[in-house]
């Protein structure tokens, strides 16, 4: 499993209930998180055969920026 962490304008429950279907439907991510408290908003996401690429056009999808973080 490799773990990726991105900064994010995701800001509130709404903002997260927007993009868990975006991904909930990959079945490449195992697990992901929001951290709506941290000002960067970092979404942490756990997946089994995902880049960074892929997972940040998901969110792109979605209608949200993510920035990879290093």
């Amino acid at each position: 499993m490799k773990q990726y962490q991105f900064k994010t304008n995701i800001n509130c429950s709404g903002c997260v209930a927007k993009v868990t279907p975006e991904l909930n439907a990959n079945t490449g991510i195992k697990e992901w998180n929001v951290d709506t408290a941290n000002p960067a908003k970092i979404l942490t996401i756990e997946t089994k055969n995902l880049g960074q690429d892929e997972l940040k056009a998901i969110v792109e999808k979605a209608g949200f920026k993510a920035e990879v973080l290093a």
